[in-house]
């Protein structure tokens, strides 16, 4: 019957489910970041790239601006030549060639004209390409601008969700110290100062002898007594804790080193797993939900002394019980 309420008593554990919405939206946060990490990067390397070549760009208008002024002296040197002849000008064959030449210089001021247009309308495409790329970065550094905003805002927000999730799970922490607290202060109290039974850090530790006889995992009706004074306690201590509170009763069984091989135990970790399972049995019997309950076998290879004597060896074999989250 107690195996039958074990299979069928289930509850919902929304625990797991939070802390996994939680990290989601974590690991969410951080994929974004490293999105907007990577589009910073991006957004830098094309600016770097509009600088060098609007660099180049200046550069071809200074250099158009040195042919310009060269173009504009020789001109006027062309000028002062034509100026120079038509003033000596005279009749005959020395008119004619002067006057030829004459229309050769006018020629080469006409050519020379040309290429100072053909300058003009090159410098005037320059200028528009470098406001073009003037109005781009003008752009790009406002997109900058707001991505970087963007990111501090999300840094911001990932620093008070950290902060929260530490505050809750420090409060679920403190929580189950003060019930833990509360549970073997009661115990104590039940089962008086005892040799055999006492507390090793965070764990109840009940002495084999207690509980069981020697290399058999049937609890002994002494046993059975110390198991109804704890489970009195738990199920008065229970309805106290708060649901969201995730807490489990672990049983844990542990032998000494020498090996056990029968019928029923083919090793130390068949004998320690059988009495802890054993004891939770009982415990569910005395009506503690099952849920609230695990067991777990360490045979011979968690002691508590290391020594090799029948007192070492003692002290190992031993039932542990701990109040701990799931």
């Amino acid at each position: 019957m107690a195996q039958g309420r074990f299979r069928t008593r289930r509850v919902i554990d929304y625990w797991p489910g939070f802390v996994d919405a939680l990290t989601i939206l974590l690991l969410s946060l951080i994929f974004l970041l490293s999105l907007l990490g990577a589009a910073q990067f991006f957004l830098t390397a094309a600016l770097s790239g509009r600088d060098d070549k609007l660099r180049d760009l200046n550069a071809q208008l200074v250099e158009i601006a040195q042919q310009l002024a060269l173009e504009k002296g020789e001109s006027e040197r062309l000028r002062g030549e034509l100026g120079r002849l038509q003033a000596s000008l005279g009749g005959g064959e020395g008119f004619d060639a002067m006057k030829a030449e004459r229309n050769r210089l006018v020629d080469d001021l006409a050519s020379e004209k040309k290429i100072t247009a053909d300058a003009k309308a090159e410098a005037d495409r320059l200028n528009a390409t470098i406001a073009s790329l003037s109005s781009e970065l003008a752009r790009l550094n406002a997109a900058l601008d707001a991505s970087t905003k963007r990111d501090e805002e999300q840094k911001a927000v990932i620093v008070d969700l950290g902060r929260k999730l530490n505050q809750a799970l420090a409060q679920k922490v403190e929580d189950l110290t003060r019930y833990r607290s509360e549970f073997f202060g009661k115990l104590r109290e039940v089962l008086g100062d005892r040799p055999e039974i006492r507390v090793v850090g965070d764990r109840f530790v009940f002495q084999s002898e207690v509980l069981f006889p020697s290399g058999v995992a049937e609890l002994s009706e002494q046993g059975k007594a110390q198991l109804v004074s704890l489970a009195r306690i738990l199920k008065d201590l229970s309805p106290k804790i708060p649901p969201e509170v995730k807490w489990i009763l672990r049983v844990d069984g542990h032998t000494d080193t020498i090996p056990i091989r029968t019928a029923a135990f083919a090793s130390n970790w068949e004998l320690s797993s059988a009495r802890a399972i054993n004891v939770v049995r009982f415990l569910v019997d005395q009506g503690l939900p099952p849920d609230r309950l695990a067991a777990a076998g360490f045979g011979e290879f968690q002691p508590l002394d290391k020594e090799n004597t029948p007192a070492a060896r003692g002290r190992n074999r031993r039932i542990e019980m701990r109040l701990t989250d799931r």
